[in-house]
């Protein structure tokens, strides 16, 4: 029963995560959601241990987009500042592929030119 509620549990913060990121200006929401979907997957196979740690950063970020979400009501998608600095604590806690990898997603959520070339559906 424990493992149905768990699985539950975590589905549930991938969906709202994913529901927050429709919140986001295209081609970050488009980053962002591959960047979870990939998260998600990887981390079937974790150890009890890095599922906690797992879970409670991943609800730190649900917490924090939705309350950015919720302050940037109204407000052109152009001047609201998605996301929050790290610490140094908390990047010091960081194995060598983490900091990769967060240097990897900080180069391509900063690039002027992206990646993805989204388009918004006009109605």
């Amino acid at each position: 029963m424990a493992a149905s509620a768990h699985v539950s549990k975590v589905r549930s913060l991938y969906k709202r995560i994913l529901v927050l990121h429709r919140f986001l200006p295209i081609d970050l929401r488009a980053l962002g959601d591959q960047y979870v979907k990939d998260e998600f997957r990887r981390s079937k196979g974790a150890s009890s241990e890095e599922v906690k740690c797992f879970m409670t950063e991943w609800e730190k970020y649900k917490d924090t987009l939705q309350t950015q979400v919720l302050q940037s009501a109204g407000k052109p998608l152009s001047s609201v500042k998605f996301g929050a600095e790290l610490s140094d604590g908390a990047l010091s806690s960081f194995q060598d592929d983490q900091i990769g990898q967060l240097y990897e997603l900080m180069l391509e959520s900063t690039k002027s030119s992206r990646q993805f070339d989204i388009q918004e559906d006009s109605k």
